[in-house]
C-alpha cells in the first residue's frame, strides 16, 4: 500500500513539475529508492518546533522550486535560487543528461510566500552558488567562477557568461565541490572548497606556475582587480559562512570540528591528508569548545539514518556532524537574547543548531546553546540559510532521504524554501504599527543615503549599501563629498559597530591611504585596529613608519586579537621586514599556550628562515613561546646538509646565551623531529662540545634527546630501520618521507617494489613517484600511466616529470597521450622540449607529430642556449659568486619577479620554480615568449596624446585600465585609449643576458640556482 501511494505521489509530482521546465530544459528524473512518504510542504511546517517569537511559512516548494542548493538576495530583496539537478549518486557523480539553473522568486505582497517567478539562466553543469553584484550575477559552476552580465537589471543575461576563474576540480571533488559565494565587508567575493580533490586555480590562460593549488578552505576574488587569494586552509567541507558585527568571519564544516574563526593565513585541522604548505608542523583546532555529536559514536553510522541510529547523547549534543549553511543573527529585528548567535543547519539532526561566540585566549571560542529549530519531516535536508530584506530567515531544503552524500539516489522533483520571521515582522499586511521600516531598492538610493544607511541597524540593508557604494566607486559616480561625509562619520562618537561600517565603506571606495590607516592603529577599539592592520598589510608596500608602528603594537598592545592580526600580516610582508614584528609578538608569554597566536607567528616566519638565519636564531633563543622555538630549530635542521652553518650557529647561541634547559629542550626536540627517518647525518661543527655539555644536563629530556641525536650523528640507522619506518603506518608522514629519501639515495633495488606499492597512498605517492625516477624499472612507467588519473595534482606533475626523464618512459607516456588516457595539457612546453632534446630521434619525431603547433626555437636562440650551456658548467657555477648574483637579480629581475620574498610580483614568483634545472632557466631567459600566458603578455596601448604604453593589464574596470609597466603602475581612462593590441611576446626582454659579461652571467645563474637566500656582498647595500 505504501509503495503504491508513493508511486502515485511521485508520478503526480513529475507531471506537475514538467510544467515548470521549458521545452529545451532537460526533464529531471529521480533515482531515489526510498519508500518513505514525502510530506507536503505544509505538513513539514506543522511538524517544526520554532523559537519563541517567530513564525514560519512555505515561501516556495515543488513544482516552483527543485533542488535548491544556494540562495542570494538582490537590491530589491528578491530571492535568487540556484537549482542543482546534475548532482548524482556516486557511480554517476554529475549527470551530463541534465542542466542546472537559477530562478528568481519575489514576494510582492509581503505575506511570506513568493508571487512572481522567473528563470534567469539554465545552462549550469555543476552549479553550486549564486551571488549578485557589480552589474551582474556571479556563479560557481565548476570548473569555473562565472560572471553573467545584466547591467540593465532586466533579469535577462546581457551576454554569455564570462569565465573569471577556472581550474576548480569538477569530478573527484563531488560533494566537497567549490561552493558558497558571499560578499565580504572588504569588497571581495568569498568562496569555499572541500577536501576531496586539489584544484589548480587561476584566471583564464594562466600557466601552471601562475595558478594556486587548493583543496579545503576559504578563498576570495576581487571583482575588478581580478585577483584570486587563498584566505585560509583546512577542515573537510566548508559549506556555510558569515561575518559577525565586527567583521570577524566564521565558517561551518562537516565531520570534524564544526565551527571555525577565520584568520587570514591560518591552517586548520584537516579530516585527512596534509596541508599543501610544506613545513606546517602544527595546525589550529576548531573554534567551538564542543561537538554536535557524541564523539564516542561512529560518525559514519550517524550519517546512515538519523532516525534509528542516532543515540540520545548525539541528539542532545546537536544531532550529528554534517552542517550545511550558516548565518549569524545580528541587528534588527532579532531579539536581544539571540544577538550574535551562530545558526547552522544540521543535516542529520534535521534542525538548526545554535552556538554563542565568546572571546577566549587571543581570539574566540563558541559554546553550545539550545537548538534554534527542529524539523520532524524525515525528508528535510537543510542546505542553506540566509537573512533577507526585512530580517526574514530563508532556509533551503534539498528535500531527500538517505545520508549527506545521496549515495542511495537523488530525488530531483522536490525542494522547499521556508521563510522564518520575527512574529511582529512576519506579515507586513497586519497592524501598520508593527510593519518593518520601508526599504526601497538599494540601487535607487542616493549616494548620501547610501553613506548613511551603510551603518543601518538592519544588517541586510547595511551590507547591500556597502556593496552598492563599491559598485558606484568603480563607475566613478561618487563625489568627493561622499568621501568627506564618510570620513566625518568615522571620526564621530558613534558605536564601534557603526564606525567599522564607515571604515569598510571608505576602503571599498578607495578612500583610505597609509597615513589614515596608520592613525587608525591608535584607535581605542581593538576591532578598528585589527581592520587597519589588515588593510595596511594588503597594500603593495609599507613605509618604514608603518612597519615601526606594527612593531610598537606587537610589543605593547594588550589585545590578543590585534596581536593575532599582526601575526597574520607577517605572511604578506617582505621577509626582512617581518622579524622585528614577529620577535616582539613571540615575547607575549601570556599567549605561549594559545591555540592560535603561536602558530600564526610560525606560519609567518617559516618562509623567511632560510633567507634570514641570524634573525631566526635570535628569535629562537629569545622568544617566550616553546612551539615557535621548537619549529624554528626543526626547520633549520632540515637544511643541515645544505646550510650546516645555521645549525652550528644555533647550537652556539644555545650554549653561550641561554642556559635555560626548557629552551634547549625545545630546540633539541625540533632537531630530533627534523632528523626522524634519516639514516645518518654529518655532525655539524660544534656538535661534539654541545653534546658533551648537554649529556650532563639536569633535564632528563635534554639528556634523552641528545642521545637520540648522537645516534644519527654517529654510526647512523640501519637500512632495515629505514625500511620499517617507510612502510609503517604508525610513523608520521614527515618521518616516512625522510626515510624514503634516504633509501632512494642508497639506490637499493629493493626500493622499487616498496615505492611502487606506495603509489596508491595519497600522502606518499608524490615522494614514491619522485623516487622511482632514480630507477629504470620497466614496470614503473606502466604503473604511472595506469594510475595517472587517480593521482592528485602534485602527484600528476611528479609523474609527468618522471615519465619524461627517460626516453623509454617517455614513449609510454606518448602512447597514453595518443590513446587519450592522459590529456596532453598535463605536459608543459618545457617538458616537450626535454623530450625533443633527449637524444632519441624517434622520440623527438613523435613529439613533433603529436604537437605540430609546437613552436621551435629559432636557430639563433638555440645556438645562444648551447653557448651558455657550454659556459655554465657545474664547476663554473660552483666557482661563481651568488652574492653578487643577488645584486644583479635586484637590478635586472626584481622589478618584476620575486625570489626569497624580495622583489615584485608583477611576473611569477621564482621561489618555487624549477631553478635547479639549468635548461629550464636558460630556455625561459633566452626565449621568454615561448610559453608566456595571456596574463603576462605585453599589452601595447596607444593614447590620444600620442604616448605608447607597454605593460601588463592588472585591473580592468568599466572606465579605467590599470597597466603595470616595468617600473610603475599607470591608471588610464578608457576615453584616452585610441588603440590597444595584445602582443604574443612576454613582458620580459629577450636580451636580458646581453648586457652582462660572462662572469656576471655565471654569478646571476648561480644565484638563481640556489636553494636558500645568500647574504649580500659586504660592501653592497640591501638589494630590496
Amino acid at each position: 500500500m505504501i509503495n503504491c501511494l508513493w508511486t502515485t505521489i511521485a508520478c503526480l509530482l513529475i507531471t506537475i513539475a514538467s510544467e515548470s521546465f521549458g521545452d529545451d530544459f532537460p526533464q529531471p528524473f529521480n533515482t531515489e529508492q526510498s519508500t518513505s512518504k514525502l510530506m507536503s510542504p505544509q505538513e513539514a511546517v506543522e511538524g517544526m518546533t520554532l523559537p519563541s517569537g517567530f513564525e514560519i511559512t512555505v515561501f516556495a516548494a515543488e513544482p516552483d522550486v527543485h533542488q535548491p542548493i544556494a540562495l542570494a538576495t538582490d537590491d530589491r530583496g528578491r530571492l535568487w535560487v540556484a537549482e542543482n539537478y546534475t548532482y548524482s549518486e556516486s557511480s554517476t557523480n554529475y549527470s551530463n543528461q541534465l542542466r542546472d539553473r537559477i530562478v528568481i522568486l519575489e514576494d510582492v505582497d509581503g505575506d511570506g510566500k513568493f508571487d512572481d517567478r522567473k528563470v534567469f539562466w539554465d545552462q549550469g553543469r555543476r552549479l553550486t552558488s549564486v551571488e549578485i553584484g557589480h552589474g551582474g550575477v556571479w556563479v560557481l559552476d565548476a570548473p569555473n567562477l562565472l560572471f553573467i552580465p545584466d547591467a540593465n537589471e532586466d533579469d535577462i543575461p546581457d551576454s554569455d557568461p564570462v569565465v573569471m576563474l577556472n581550474g576548480w576540480d569538477d569530478r573527484a571533488a563531488r560533494h566537497t565541490i567549490v561552493n558558497g559565494l558571499r560578499w565580504g565587508p572588504d569588497g571581495w567575493l568569498y568562496g569555499r572548497n572541500g577536501i576531496m580533490a586539489i584544484s589548480n586555480v587561476g584566471v583564464p590562460d594562466s600557466t601552471p606556475n601562475q595558478r594556486q593549488q587548493m583543496d579545503c578552505g576559504i578563498w576570495r576574488f576581487h571583482p575588478t582587480k581580478h585577483q584570486f587569494e587563498i584566505v585560509c586552509v583546512g577542515t573537510t567541507n566548508p559549506w556555510g559562512m558569515d561575518w559577525d558585527e565586527h567583521g570577524q568571519m566564521f565558517f561551518i564544516n562537516t565531520v570534524i570540528g564544526h565551527l571555525w574563526h577565520v584568520v587570514p593565513g591560518a591552517r586548520y585541522r584537516r579530516m585527512y591528508g596534509e596541508h599543501l604548505h610544506p613545513n606546517t608542523y602544527g595546525i589550529i583546532e576548531q573554534t567551538a569548545d564542543h561537538f554536535h555529536w557524541d564523539t564516542n559514536d561512529l560518525w559514519h553510522d550517524i550519517r546512515k539514518d538519523g532516525v534509528t541510529i542516532m543515540t540520545q547523547t548525539t541528539d542532545q549534543a546537536g544531532g550529528g556532524h554534517a552542517h550545511c549553511g550558516m548565518m549569524i543573527l545580528q541587528g534588527q529585528p532579532y531579539p536581544e537574547k539571540l544577538q550574535g548567535s551562530v545558526l547552522a543547519l544540521n543535516l542529520h539532526g534535521r534542525r538548526v543548531n545554535r552556538d554563542t561566540l565568546h572571546r577566549h585566549g587571543a581570539t574566540y571560542t563558541a559554546r553550545h546553546a539550545a537548538d534554534f529549530l527542529k524539523v520532524e519531516d524525515p525528508w528535510f535536508r537543510g542546505i542553506e540559510i540566509i537573512s533577507g530584506r526585512n530580517g526574514d530567515i530563508f532556509i533551503a531544503d534539498w528535500s531527500d532521504t538517505g545520508e549527506c552524500h545521496d549515495d542511495d539516489g537523488i530525488h530531483r522533483t522536490s525542494g522547499r524554501i521556508y521563510r522564518l520571521a520575527v512574529s511582529s515582522y512576519a506579515d507586513s499586511t497586519s497592524d501598520p504599527a508593527k510593519r518593518p521600516p520601508s526599504i526601497p531598492a538599494v540601487n535607487q538610493l542616493s549616494n548620501e543615503k547610501l553613506a548613511n544607511l551603510v551603518a543601518s541597524p538592519c544588517e541586510w540593508l547595511s551590507r547591500k549599501c556597502l556593496l552598492e557604494l563599491s559598485e558606484r566607486a568603480v563607475q566613478n559616480s561618487l563625489s568627493p563629498k561622499i568621501h568627506q561625509d564618510l570620513m566625518a562619520k568615522f571620526h564621530s562618537d558613534e558605536s564601534v559597530k557603526q564606525r567599522l561600517r564607515w571604515l569598510w565603506a571608505l576602503q571599498v571606495i578607495g578612500g583610505v591611504d597609509q597615513a589614515f590607516l596608520t592613525q587608525c592603529l591608535d584607535d581605542p577599539s581593538e576591532h578598528i585596529r585589527c581592520w587597519a592592520i589588515r588593510f595596511l598589510s594588503e597594500q603593495d608596500s609599507l613605509s618604514a613608519s608603518v612597519l615601526s608602528k606594527f612593531q610598537s603594537l606587537a610589543q605593547q598592545d594588550d589585545s590578543g586579537l590585534v596581536l593575532t592580526w599582526l601575526a597574520s600580516s607577517l605572511q604578506r610582508l617582505r621577509y626582512k621586514d617581518c622579524w622585528s614584528i614577529a620577535s616582539a609578538l613571540s615575547r607575549h608569554q601570556e599567549y605561549a599556550e594559545d591555540r592560535v597566536l603561536p602558530l600564526m607567528i610560525w606560519y609567518g616566519v617559516e618562509p623567511a628562515i632560510l633567507s634570514n638565519p641570524d634573525q631566526a636564531i635570535a628569535m629562537a633563543v629569545s622568544c617566550q613561546m616553546p612551539l615557535v622555538r621548537e619549529y624554528i630549530a626543526r626547520r633549520m635542521t632540515l637544511e643541515i646538509e645544505r646550510q650546516p652553518e645555521m645549525v652550528s650557529q644555533l647550537l652556539e647561541r644555545l650554549t653561550t646565551q641561554n642556559n635555560d634547559s626548557s629552551v634547549i629542550a625545545d630546540a633539541l626536540r625540533g632537531m630530533t623531529e627534523a632528523l626522524r627517518g634519516w639514516r645518518k647525518a654529518t655532525p655539524v661543527t660544534g656538535w661534539e662540545s654541545f653534546s658533551a655539555s648537554q649529556s650532563k644536563s639536569d633535564s632528563e629530556e635534554v639528556r634523552r634527546l641528545t642521545r637520540e641525536l648522537a645516534l644519527v650523528f654517529g654510526d647512523g640507522r640501519a637500512l632495515e630501520q629505514l625500511r620499517a619506518i617507510a612502510t609503517s603506518g604508525e610513523s608520521n608522514l614527515a618521518e616516512r618521507r625522510a626515510a624514503i629519501r634516504a633509501l632512494v639515495l642508497t639506490r637499493d633495488n629493493e626500493m622499487v617494489q616498496l615505492l611502487q606499492n606506495l603509489l596508491g597512498n595519497r600522502d606518499l605517492c608524490q615522494e614514491a613517484i619522485q623516487g622511482l625516477a632514480a630507477f629504470g624499472n620497466e614496470e614503473t612507467p606502466k604503473q604511472l600511466v595506469a594510475r595517472f588519473n587517480g593521482f592528485n595534482l602534485p602527484a600528476k606533475q611528479a609523474a609527468i616529470t618522471t615519465l619524461v626523464s627517460r626516453p623509454q618512459f617517455a614513449n609510454i607516456l606518448l602512447d597514453a597521450v595518443t590513446a587519450g588516457s592522459i590529456d596532453r595539457s598535463n605536459i608543459s612546453a618545457f617538458q616537450l622540449r626535454q623530450m625533443q632534446n633527449s637524444g632519441d630521434p624517434r622520440l623527438a619525431e613523435r613529439v613533433s607529430e603529436l604537437w605540430p603547433q609546437l613552436s621551435q626555437q629559432s636557430a639563433q636562440k638555440a645556438e645562444n642556449i648551447a653557448e651558455l650551456r657550454a659556459m655554465l658548467t657545474p664547476k663554473a657555477i660552483e666557482q661563481a659568486d651568488p652574492s653578487n648574483g643577488r645584486v644583479l637579480f635586484a637590478k635586472s629581475c626584481a622589478t618584476c619577479h620575486a625570489l626569497y620574498g624580495e622583489g615584485n610580483k608583477i611576473a611569477p614568483d621564482l621561489t618555487g620554480s624549477q631553478r635547479s634545472n639549468l635548461n629550464y632557466l636558460l630556455e625561459n631567459i633566452v626565449d621568454p615568449s615561448a610559453t608566456v600566458s595571456k596574463s603576462f603578455q605585453l599589452l601595447v596601448v596607444l593614447l590620444d596624446d600620442g604616448r605608447v604604453i607597454n605593460g601588463v593589464a592588472v585591473e580592468n574596470a568599466e572606465k579605467t585600465l590599470t597597466i603595470q609597466t616595468a617600473t610603475e603602475q599607470i591608471v588610464i581612462s578608457r576615453d584616452e585609449i585610441e588603440q590597444m593590441n595584445e602582443s604574443p611576446l612576454s613582458m620580459m626582454p629577450e636580451n636580458l643576458l646581453k648586457v652582462l659579461d660572462d662572469q656576471e652571467i655565471r654569478d646571476l645563474i648561480a644565484y638563481l640556482m640556489t636553494t636558500a637566500q645568500v647574504p649580500l656582498p659586504t660592501a653592497a647595500s640591501p638589494a630590496n
